[in-house]
C-alpha cells in the first residue's frame, strides 16, 4: 500500500529493461545521493541524470524519487550492493 491507501505496483523484471546507465542512477538515487552528486560521479551532466529518472519513473511506473528508491529496494537493490 502506498500513500493514502492507494496500491503501488513495482514491476521486479523492469530492471531487465533498464539501461546501464539508468540502473547506476537508479543505484544513486537508493544511495540517497541528490542528481547533481550522481551526475558528478558518472561523468554526466546533471539534466542527464534528470532525463535518466523520468525514463527511470517511467518504466518503472512510480511518480517520484521515494517510489524509485522503493522499487530498487523491491528489485532487491540493497542486496546487489551489500553482495
Amino acid at each position: 500500500m502506498g500513500l493514502h491507501g492507494t496500491v503501488v505496483a513495482f514491476a521486479p523484471p523492469a530492471a531487465a529493461r533498464l539501461t546501464p546507465t539508468q540502473l547506476k542512477v537508479l543505484e544513486g538515487v537508493y544511495s540517497g545521493l541528490l542528481n547533481k552528486q550522481i551526475a558528478y560521479d558518472l561523468g554526466i551532466a546533471e539534466a542527464t541524470v534528470k532525463a535518466h529518472m523520468t525514463a527511470l519513473m517511467r518504466k518503472l511506473n512510480v511518480r517520484n524519487r521515494t517510489q524509485v528508491a522503493l522499487a530498487a529496494q523491491a528489485m532487491g537493490f540493497g542486496q546487489r550492493l551489500a553482495g
